[in-house]
């Protein structure tokens, strides 16, 4: 009996080339924020993910934002402070 795909989670490809943002790390190093969503262990894996970036790239400074919940978007505050003071942002979902 021959396989039937039903559903494929691969997003298609672009149609056209997405551009890179024109915001870039300062050669004295990268500011770099992180935005936890509330989910138990997202802390644990954003720490883990700014180390190992910590490994290739200077980190000059870490900016840390929490969601009051993970269905909640950011608060407009806390999105402005991290499109001011950082040049990155990691955002992780845990469970």
């Amino acid at each position: 009996m021959p396989l039937t795909l039903c559903a494929s989670p691969e997003a298609p490809p672009p149609a056209q080339a997405i551009p890179a943002t024109s915001k870039r790390a300062a050669a004295a190093g990268l500011r770099l924020g992180l935005l936890d969503n509330s989910k138990s262990n997202a802390d644990h894996l954003l720490r883990f993910l700014a180390e190992a970036a910590g490994e290739s790239v200077e980190i000059t400074a870490l900016v840390k934002e929490r969601k009051y919940s993970a269905s909640r978007p950011l608060d407009a505050a806390a999105l402005d402070k991290l499109a001011q003071e950082t040049d990155f942002v990691l955002s992780a979902m845990a469970d």
